[in-house]
């Protein structure tokens, strides 16, 4: 797997550079807007101190791997939440940015009350 700063796509008519943190910011934005997520929390002391929303993204321009650790609300089927997540990240990333999505990794790190 790639680990570079970013992802680039080629064309007969150019390049484009996409930002592994812009690929990060469509999946945040999009797993808070899932229903049952109360939250996402770094995955370690060391992406809490990089201030990552506990999410990562490696591969290259033939597919992402993404990972992500969501806070799941109490009470909910944790791998239905889990399968929606996954379903509308893949989505989303492959909508906005171009990207083929090889997997979607959900980790639920806790489970909490509701907001």
């Amino acid at each position: 797997m790639t680990l570079m700063a970013s992802l680039v796509l080629e064309s007969e008519h150019g390049s484009i550079t996409i930002s592994r943190d812009v690929v990060a910011e469509i999946v945040s934005e999009t797993a808070k807007r899932c229903y049952g997520v109360v939250g996402l929390t770094p995955a370690s002391r060391v992406r809490r101190i990089l201030r990552r929303d506990g999410i990562s993204v490696a591969g290259d321009a033939d597919g992402v791997v993404i990972e992500l650790h969501v806070v799941v609300e109490h009470g909910l089927n944790l791998a239905e939440v889990a399968a929606t997540i996954r379903s509308q990240v893949s989505y989303d990333v492959q909508r906005l940015v171009g990207l083929p999505v090889a997997a979607v990794e959900v980790v639920v790190a806790a489970v909490k009350e509701g907001a």
